[in-house]
């Protein structure tokens, strides 16, 4: 890749919207859709989704729901990266992996190295200290992949940790700093190492010298209101990246109707660009 994440994200937002669209085969959707809760069931709420994302910036595979199926959710998962690529849609694994050592290398060299379950961009936990992101880190920048670390999550049990005080900031002020750093060290910007903020936050870390781009979980059908997005964090234009899920899945599942939902969506936070 010629071209960092972070460009290449930010040419995408210019072009396609600011709407990272969800890939989220839980149970209870697939039964929805009149699918079966099986690989098979799998495989074809996934290829509905790559075809009514055609033409969209950003889709994100929630994992979880891959892995629950063990090698043969791992070999949809890598079919439908393949897909979306091949249609020019960035592909953000919501992977949410941490650990330390070669244990954290190992799992860089799966999501962000030149593997078939490596996606354009992949989650991560910096709860083990964020320098033991490192790993992920330099093998994703090698590659020309991102990393969104997550900084303050909109789950209650997520305040606990994350609105702490480490000295004069918060936790989640401290990882947004620390990404921050990282994306200083290696211009020019926009940078490839992102953050996760959840739209229906009280608290909010300033992310205003991030220099890279701010993934927002929440919006639509856990409360996040599109229209209310506008400066959070002191962010700047087109740095976040709203993402949506259940609330354009649940117009499934004639792919037609998913596109709408998800177009609907992106004209909605159109103005975030």
């Amino acid at each position: 890749m010629t071209d960092g994440f972070g460009a290449r994200l930010a040419a995408a937002i210019a072009t396609r919207g600011p709407l990272c669209v969800g890939i989220d085969p839980h149970p209870e959707l697939l039964r929805a859709w009149d699918l079966p809760v099986s690989v098979d069931g799998l495989a074809r709420f996934c290829d509905i989704c790559v075809q009514a994302y055609s033409g969209f910036a950003v889709a994100k595979p929630q994992v979880a729901f891959f892995e629950a199926y063990g090698s043969a959710g791992f070999a949809v998962l890598e079919r439908t990266i393949a897909a979306l690529q091949d249609d020019g849609v960035l592909v953000l694994a919501d992977a949410k992996r941490g650990d330390i050592g070669s244990t954290m290398a190992a799992y860089a060299q799966a999501w962000a190295g030149d593997g078939p379950l490596a996606a354009d961009a992949v989650t991560a936990s910096p709860y083990l200290g964020f320098g033991s992101l490192q790993p992920l880190l330099d093998v994703a920048a090698a590659n020309g992949r991102g990393v969104f670390v997550l900084a303050a999550t909109s789950n209650p049990e997520g305040a606990s940790v994350q609105l702490a005080r480490a000295g004069d900031r918060s936790v989640a002020q401290s990882i947004v700093d620390e990404a921050a750093a990282v994306n200083r060290a290696a211009l020019p910007q926009p940078g490839s190492v992102g953050v996760v903020v959840g739209a229906t936050l009280a608290e909010v870390p300033d992310l205003s010298d991030l220099g890279g781009p701010v993934l927002v979980p929440g919006v639509g059908a856990q409360g996040g209101r599109p229209e209310a997005l506008g400066g959070l964090g002191a962010a700047r234009a087109g740095q976040l990246l709203p993402a949506v899920s259940r609330e354009i899945l649940r117009a499934g599942p004639d792919f037609a109707s998913v596109r709408r939902a998800g177009e609907k969506l992106r004209d909605e936070v159109a103005y975030l660009a």
